[in-house]
């Protein structure tokens, strides 16, 4: 793909985020610069797919001046993440978490009402805490959605979010995956898709007005 259309592609990504986000949630208090935000996730928070430094809460960290602290695990679970949430924590002690989490479930076939109460649950620990919490919707595995190209986010985010009252970046991840080009492997972005992914997230961010 020209530099150009990358561009182009990476814009309307984060346009697209933007716009789903608006009038869905309340306008937050901004996370200052300099403040400490936790990543939260799996392989592809760490950054599988693509260099080190490529990752994207490594990116987010550029667009926002917030001190991200990477805390995906390939391999991770939502049901792992319960038990992991609490000491890191109280380890960084961050102003927001951003929690992408559930791909590893579906694979493994878990149901999703379990994955669910497995998020709830890291929602509500962190938000105990004191801490502002964003979900990143993960795509859900369906034959239609491989067929297709087109993967779509599990409906158990939305669902969730409404819940809890937190705030979701729907469609970034699973726009990411229909674009073989953004892609390392079907489950991964490349170096490019973390850039569109990191560009998306910040963007839905900037909707509700917690990044600048």
């Amino acid at each position: 793909m020209p530099a150009m259309s990358r561009r182009r592609f990476i814009l309307s990504l984060a346009l697209s985020a933007l716009l789903a986000a608006c009038g869905k949630a309340a306008k937050l208090p901004a996370i200052p610069r300099g403040a400490s935000v936790l990543a939260f996730g799996d392989s592809v928070t760490f950054g599988t797919g693509a260099a080190e430094g490529e990752d994207w809460p490594t990116l987010l960290a550029a667009m926002t001046a917030w001190d991200i602290a990477n805390a995906g695990i390939p391999g991770d679970t939502a049901a792992a993440g319960r038990t992991r949430i609490g000491p890191l924590l109280d380890e960084f002690r961050p102003a927001l978490v951003i929690v992408e989490l559930g791909g590893n479930d579906f694979i493994r076939r878990r149901s999703h009402n379990a994955v669910k109460e497995d998020l709830r649950s890291i929602v509500r620990e962190a938000r105990q805490a004191g801490v502002q919490v964003v979900l990143v919707a993960v795509p859900e595995l369906s034959l239609l959605g491989a067929v297709a190209g087109r993967p779509s986010d599990a409906a158990l985010y939305a669902e969730l979010a409404d819940e809890e009252g937190v705030p979701l970046v729907p469609d970034v991840f699973s726009s990411i995956l229909a674009r073989p080009e953004l892609c390392a492997d079907r489950i991964h972005p490349n170096a490019r898709g973390y850039q569109a992914m990191a560009a998306g997230i910040h963007a839905a961010l900037q909707s509700i007005g917690l990044a600048a």
